[in-house]
């Protein structure tokens, strides 16, 4: 999987996804999203959300606790947050890498009911090797959760429909992978700068300002 590539999300509602120049060279801009797609990665009640819920930008991440660059990208993602007030950034469970990226996913969510999804996605992030069963509950107890209440809420429908959108929209998107990146009309994939996302988040609020 390449560190970098970006993706135009022009014409999004019919999946369609365009390569970008080369870093440096100008783009010609994006078709605008349909409003019903942008309310629908932006504004999701069962999506978790982080820096500043009424921020004028939104960014949205897709992601998979066993993608090695959606770790990678965590640090930068809390510095953009740190560093940008205005910034509302969306969270999609995406576990595209199989059966122990979604009980992962099932278990992050389900922590929510909890009040405890940072610390336990924190934790997933940050672990050695690969998030799988045994991992995750190790995960589940050092950051406090109730273990039995976790099991049970990872198989409510409410976890169960958070995958099945995000899978939803990436195939609607022709999303090609993790960690991609949401903002504005234009959507991003892999591992990037900080300078390079707070240049994502630029030009969504160019485009949407």
């Amino acid at each position: 999987m390449p560190s970098r590539r970006r993706l135009l999300i022009s014409s999004a509602v019919l999946g369609a996804a365009a390569a970008l120049p080369a870093h440096g060279q100008s783009a010609a801009r994006p078709n605008p999203m349909p409003e019903e797609l942008r309310k629908a990665l932006e504004r999701d009640g069962n999506a978790p959300v982080l820096g500043n819920p009424d921020g004028d930008i939104t960014l949205t991440e897709f992601f998979d606790y066993n993608c090695p660059f959606c770790k990678k990208m965590m640090g930068t993602i809390q510095q953009l947050i740190a560093t940008d007030p205005r910034l509302r950034v969306v969270y999609r469970e995406w576990p595209v890498f199989g059966e122990d990226s979604e009980f992962a996913a099932r278990a992050s969510l389900a922590s929510l009911d909890q009040g405890r999804y940072w610390p336990l996605h924190a934790a997933m992030m940050t672990m050695r090797g690969r998030a799988a069963e045994p991992t995750v509950m190790r995960a589940v107890r050092e950051v406090g959760l109730d273990e039995a209440r976790l099991r049970r809420d990872m198989q409510s429908a409410r976890v169960d429909r958070h995958i099945q959108r995000s899978f939803e929209l990436a195939e609607h998107m022709g999303l090609v992978g993790t960690p991609s990146f949401i903002a504005g009309d234009e959507g991003v994939f892999g591992a990037l700068s900080l300078a390079e996302m707070r240049g994502l988040v630029a030009r969504a609020r160019e485009t949407l300002g």
